[in-house]
């Protein structure tokens, strides 16, 4: 059973949590203004101040269908209608997959910059260098809660602590390919 605040999940908490990944999830024929307005007319918390600043901030078209974007400026979109949205909990599932490196680090920064402390992001990417506080999450359990001094006293890598609270195990691709040869 999956819960918000120990509240079953339904039509009346359900705004309370916003996605954004890299599968686009919005509208395609209809352009940013016309989102806009949607998610103003279905949350009542929908910020349009942060909409109309990461609009400008990312110079998206306003009246351009969202299916005549670019990959890069749709997932823009995605992650922009996330964090507007006005929800408490924000998951992202790799919204800047196939992004280029800057753009990345620019939201990463942006992103800090605007959360407020009601909110929170739950994001599945690479993001060592601008987290201070990794949770590790397996099969539906917390395998691991790490602070940025823990991970840098260890003298490892986050991906290196991670592959090792995962029990990583880096030969298992080629003992796959080996079996499926030998199976050939």
């Amino acid at each position: 059973e999956i819960t918000l605040d120990g509240e079953k999940i339904g039509w009346r908490n359900i705004g309370r949590i916003a996605f954004a990944t890299s599968e686009p999830s919005f509208f395609p024929a209809m352009d940013a203004e016309g989102h806009k307005a949607c998610y103003q007319e279905h949350f009542g918390t929908f910020k349009e101040k942060r909409f109309d600043a990461l609009m400008e901030f990312f110079e998206l078209p306003a009246n351009r269908a969202i299916g005549k974007f670019s990959t890069g400026q749709k997932n823009q979109f995605e992650v922009l209608l996330a964090l507007s949205q006005g929800a408490d909990y924000i998951l992202m599932d790799e919204p800047f997959a196939g992004n280029d490196i800057f753009n990345r680090e620019d939201f990463y920064k942006v992103l800090l910059g605007l959360l407020e402390p009601s909110e929170t992001v739950i994001l599945i990417e690479e993001v060592e260098n601008f987290v201070g506080r990794a949770v590790l999450l397996h099969k539906g359990k917390v395998i691991g809660d790490l602070n940025v001094e823990e991970i840098r006293e260890s003298g490892r890598t986050l991906v290196e602590l991670i592959k090792e609270s995962y029990r990583y195990r880096a030969g298992r691709v080629g003992q796959a390919i080996a079996k499926m040869e030998e199976e050939s």
